[in-house]
């Protein structure tokens, strides 16, 4: 009879430990903000300073894509969201070295308002003889406020490029219909 037991025993404990992996019974995961760009601030076009000739360019990047995940926050009333910019450069013939910075956001928005916005400088880093790179960034971590009336569906993660005034106006000139 104890032989019989030990066979049974072990099957009964994989099948206790595979039963605990997992969500609790009718938990899912959150709801994750929808990702998103604003075309002025998705590309950036550096030149040499007072000069916008095509022999000034320093570089030219865009935004390919946001990427990143969302989970439970260390209680009910958060979300963790976490995102990451992938960026398309490339290298114009006045730039120096073989790596640029760029600076760039990713922002938690609800509506037109911004809750949280982290800055930071995205570094392209390009290979020698090599005149285009894609990057992706650092991964930006930011909290949002849930409630049962409102998921993370409600709000949006933005992503761009940290432009100056000339820069949105030179977007503005280039991109006129």
């Amino acid at each position: 009879m104890p032989f019989r037991l030990l066979r049974i025993v072990p099957p009964l404990l994989i099948a206790l430990a595979i039963g605990s992996c997992g969500p609790a019974k009718n938990q899912f995961a959150p709801a994750c903000p929808v990702p998103g760009l604003l075309k002025p601030l998705g590309e950036i076009v550096r030149y040499r300073p007072g000069s916008l000739d095509v022999r000034d360019l320093i570089v030219r990047a865009r935004i390919v894509d946001i990427t990143g995940t969302c989970e439970p926050g260390d209680d009910v009333h958060t979300i963790v969201a976490k995102a990451q910019l992938v960026v398309e450069a490339q290298r114009g013939p006045a730039m120096q070295g073989n790596a640029v910075a760029l600076p760039a956001f990713v922002a938690i928005a609800e509506g037109d308002t911004v809750l949280d916005k982290s800055l930071f400088n995205m570094a392209i880093e390009f290979p020698p003889n090599v005149d285009a790179a894609r990057a992706a960034s650092r991964e930006v971590r930011m909290e949002i406020p849930v409630t049962p009336q409102k998921s993370g569906a409600a709000f949006s993660i933005v992503g761009g490029f940290q432009l100056t005034p000339d820069e949105v106006a030179a977007w503005r000139r280039d991109h006129a219909r």
